[in-house]
């Protein structure tokens, strides 16, 4: 007898048959998403700027984000929070994207790489860019927004302090000790107000202009 194949809620696949191995996999999913919960307006503040979205209650914040905001700068890793791709500041604390429903979101102000800074001159973005960080890339965002959040708490960290902060983000190109190094750049610049990347290298250190 055929096993029914269990269902979950988390993650929502924005592409249902690129997230799962097989087109019957990827019809429970969507059947789930799209059948199992009513959508209701929530009120959110992201990046700066109030706005409403009509969205299920248990939607995952990443979802919101991605696929009805059009802010793909946030990236899906792996559904269970454990890897910080989808990292975003919930007023200012770094949380996972893909595991924070809309419905628990409230009135807190959701930042996400697009919102770090205007023109990509936040000093961790120039920091990374600086010093050529990113390999692949995929990981990046979640990694400047759990480095940025680190330096608004604890300007000068140190090497400890910045490997216990970054230890939920995980680069599968191992670039952990320019990341490190990155940081420490960037609380130095931050220091001394200095970030001097032009308007338009913001892509180049997670900014989120592609749509993976």
């Amino acid at each position: 007898m055929m096993q029914a194949p269990t269902v979950v809620p988390f993650p929502f696949p924005s592409r249902p048959a690129e997230r799962h191995g097989s087109s019957a996999q990827a019809f429970v999913v969507t059947l789930y998403y799209t059948r199992s919960f009513t959508a209701m307006p929530y009120k959110l503040t992201v990046n700066g700027r109030s706005t409403t979205v009509d969205v299920p209650a248990d939607m995952p914040l990443l979802w919101v984000l991605r696929d009805t905001l059009n802010l793909h700068g946030t990236k899906f890793g792996c559904g269970i929070g454990q890897c910080g791709a989808c990292t975003v500041h919930l007023n200012g604390v770094p949380a996972r994207a893909c595991l924070t429903p809309i419905s628990v979101v409230g009135e807190k102000a959701v930042t996400t790489i697009e919102g770090l800074s205007a023109n990509g001159t936040h000093p961790v973005q120039v920091a990374w860019q600086d010093l050529d960080v990113p390999q692949c890339g995929y990981c990046q965002a979640g990694q400047i927004m759990s480095a940025a959040a680190l330096l608004a708490k604890t300007p000068k960290p140190t090497d400890q302090q910045i490997d216990t902060a970054m230890n939920g983000n995980l680069c599968r190109c191992g670039t952990y000790l320019r990341i490190r190094k990155a940081i420490h750049k960037a609380a130095e610049l931050g220091s001394t107000g200095h970030s001097k990347r032009p308007t338009g290298a913001a892509g180049a250190a997670g900014g989120g202009n592609n749509n993976e």
